[in-house]
């Protein structure tokens, strides 16, 4: 007999039930806590599993519990939430989703695994891949954007860094890949609310990141709070059991959300805890997190014939093989048996600000005098640094700051003091954030005389963004509307430039904003070195590259607004009352998805598509010549577009294939080459079975979605 098969038949139900229960812990000064329960409850094998517990010491010494002092000596599985770095924290995941490099979303997933795993971790709930194209929803910041095409690629990357090339790696972590499936698309944009969407929308755009995930070998799964058209999907046999278990045949363990299985009873789909532990069991769900609804209610279930001891055993063997997976049999302390050198924390910090640079988009950057406003000239004598985001450290960590929470971060102003040491930096806040006190908006605006430039550090508090910070009106909060105004009114009176810097985790309504100042950053919330690339940015040692992965709506009425949308038979036409349009505002969107400008100035030409006829078997060549005419270096990301001009089902008017990157130099040119194969032309027909269909489709390629940029050709299908 294999280990886990003596395991199963040493083990009794009680310890059964242990494994697939995953409690809440923490560390105080009298040594490990359990939520609900204690310690010896570890010792009798009635908990397996852990999260929240952070640090080598207390994660040891809690395995030491499990693996020398309770009967079976089975280790502990315990996560944590790795969002966007473990203690160094890099750019929230829609920042760096704007990156468009899948070498960057691996490797900060491998360092963050690796950080984590030195703090005697195991797992993480990561990543998130939950297609958003509702800025009002405040998860938006943990996800990969609008695209499913993209979302796609980050889920392999991430599962790749993660897991690493050997799961029992002491530097390895086991992914989650959550949140199981459409979470996102919630009514009104309201965390937790119910999902009310077609099939089509789930196959085409919600499912495909999950796909993408499982085929990369993802070791875990977590099912999202929220029912999908009236089922719960912590009950979702469906999808849960035939889909992911069967159609797809993944293996792994399904851990629940927090409490989920618990809250089945207030979906009203389950009338108690009995009930509740039945429908997550038979739907496929091996974890039960914070709800201890397995352990009081399975035997209860298992006595009335509700349940079967085989459909237990099959949980509890995924749970004890992916501990073997893990290494935890073979070294239970492994992780974290070794402390990180120092120099590898500096490097890490480094790739931080590396990263953190990169994902800053520059929406806007206006000429004044004969010159981008944009870097910031070199003989600036003084700046007036205004806002309440710009001296604010702990809000450019962002949401979901795991063990970060404490570690240190860099805020604009720090980060500006170090680049620019000779220049007179004026600071004053001028409002809160969220507050409604405008009295010192006066003292900012006092600031703009003598500036060479005003920096308007403006956006959300980071607990804005992230689970539970749904807004209904994802604008400027506080007094900070009234603050711009007045600065930017006095800055232009002096003939003064005004650049904007938003923080935010999700696309922000500005379109004063936009219109008034004279450049325009998405900041994001950038992690621990937040400042000092920002002031990389500002200043010009970095080019701006970074490009919006969502549509940024002009107004909150145009939400949900992505660029994948399908066509109308009324498509709007401003001479033509009867078309599809909106009476006071425009259809299209402030800033485009893939929007993002350089410090060059980039111009596409010379587009060339073979063949021009494909079967289904053929990859197509895509070639673009571009030319930087700017008087800088620049980084150009170009994205690949398809249309199809005719089909048997609605398609959207343009899908995400492909994207390259270029650097060029000042007068330089230079040609991006693209490869699709043609199999990736296939749709799902009226059946939503994969259909390759002869026709016309549109190549079209450019620096955003914006359709007035691209250049297109067309070819023959079939």
């Amino acid at each position: 007999m294999n280990r886990i098969d003596t395991l199963m038949a040493r083990m009794t139900l009680a310890e059964k039930l242990g494994q697939l229960t995953m409690t809440a812990s923490g560390y105080t000064v009298t040594g490990p806590v359990i939520a609900g329960d204690s310690t010896q409850s570890i010792i009798d094998g009635t908990i397996g599993n852990l999260l929240n517990m952070v640090g080598a010491g207390p994660a040891h010494e809690m395995q030491r519990l499990a693996v020398e002092q309770s009967r079976l000596g089975i280790p502990l599985l315990i996560g944590l939430d790795i969002v966007h770095g473990h203690r160094t924290l890099f750019p929230i995941p829609l920042a760096e989703a704007g990156i468009f490099d899948e070498a960057v979303w691996e490797r900060t997933a491998r360092e963050a695994a690796r950080e984590g795993a030195a703090d005697g971790l195991a797992m993480t709930f990561a990543p998130m891949l939950d297609v958003s194209r509702d800025p009002r929803w405040g998860r938006t910041a943990e996800g990969p954007g609008e695209d499913p095409w993209l979302n796609g690629r980050i889920a392999r990357a991430k599962v790749r860094g993660f897991q690493g090339t050997d799961l029992s790696s002491a530097e390895s972590l086991a992914a989650c890949a959550k949140h199981f499936v459409a979470y996102s698309p919630v009514t009104a944009g309201r965390e937790y609310a119910a999902v009310d969407i077609s099939e089509r929308t789930l196959r085409e755009v919600h499912l495909p990141g999950f796909v993408a995930a499982i085929e990369a070998g993802v070791a875990t799964l977590m099912p999202a709070f929220t029912d999908l058209n009236g089922v719960p999907m912590t009950a979702h046999v469906p999808l849960l059991r035939d889909w992911l278990r069967g159609e797809m045949g993944f293996d792994g363990v399904i851990v629940s959300d927090y409490n989920a299985i618990a809250e089945l009873i207030k979906h009203g789909v389950a009338a108690d805890l009995v009930d509740a532990a039945v429908l997550a069991l038979k739907a496929g769900v091996d974890i039960d997190m914070m709800a201890d609804a397995y352990r009081k209610g399975l035997p209860v279930a298992l006595e009335q014939g509700r349940v079967t001891i085989d459909e237990i055993d099959a949980c509890v063997r995924r749970v004890l093989r992916l501990k073997e997976q893990l290494g935890l049999f073979d070294d239970p302390y492994r992780r974290g048996a070794t402390p990180e050198p120092a120099e590898a924390v500096a490097e890490r910090h480094a790739l931080a600000r590396d990263v953190a640079r990169r994902a800053i988009v520059l929406l806007k950057n206006e000429r004044r005098n004969d010159r981008d406003v944009l870097p910031l000239p070199a003989a600036a004598k003084a700046l007036a640094v205004v806002g309440p985001l710009a001296d604010a450290r702990t809000e450019m960590k962002g949401p979901w700051w795991g063990a970060g929470e404490h570690e240190p971060a860099v805020s604009v102003l720090d980060g500006l003091r170090v680049a620019l040491p000779q220049t007179d930096i004026r600071h004053a806040p001028g409002v809160a954030i969220d507050g409604g006190d405008d009295s010192g908006i006066e003292a900012a605006v006092a600031l703009c005389d003598g500036a060479s430039a005003v920096l308007l550090c403006l956006g959300e508090r980071a607990t804005m963004s992230g689970e539970a910070a749904s807004r209904a009106t994802p604008a400027l909060p506080g007094r900070q509307q009234a603050l711009a105004e007045a600065v930017t009114a006095r800055a232009h009176a002096l003939g003064i430039p005004v650049v904007a810097i938003l923080f935010s985790g999700r696309p922000l309504v500005v379109p004063w904003l936009a219109e008034h100042a004279d450049a325009l950053l998405a900041a994001w919330f950038l992690g621990a070195e937040a400042g000092h690339a920002i002031a990389d940015v500002l200043t010009g040692r970095a080019s701006p590259s970074g490009r919006t992965p969502m549509s940024w709506p002009r107004a909150v009425g145009q939400v949900p607004i992505f660029f994948g949308q399908r066509p109308t038979g009324r498509p709007m036409n401003p001479a033509d009352y009867y078309t599809s349009k909106y009476q006071d505002v425009d259809n299209t969107p402030l800033f485009a998805f893939g929007h993002g400008l350089t410090y060059g100035r980039i111009r596409y030409e010379e587009l060339q598509v073979e063949p021009r006829r494909v079967c289904e078997q053929d990859t197509l060549k895509i070639s673009v010549t571009l030319r930087n005419e700017g008087a800088r270096e620049a980084e150009e990301t170009v994205f690949l577009f398809v249309r199809a001009k005719v089909s048997r089902v609605t398609r959207p008017l343009l899908e995400l294939k492909g994207y390259a990157k270029l650097r060029l130099r000042p007068g330089e040119a230079g040609s991006v080459k693209l490869e699709l194969p043609a199999s990736e032309l296939r749709y799902l027909g009226p059946d939503l079975q994969p259909l390759f269909e002869a026709g016309e489709i549109e190549i079209c390629v450019g620096p955003s979605a914006e359709p007035a940029g691209l250049l297109r050709e067309t070819i023959e299908l079939g």
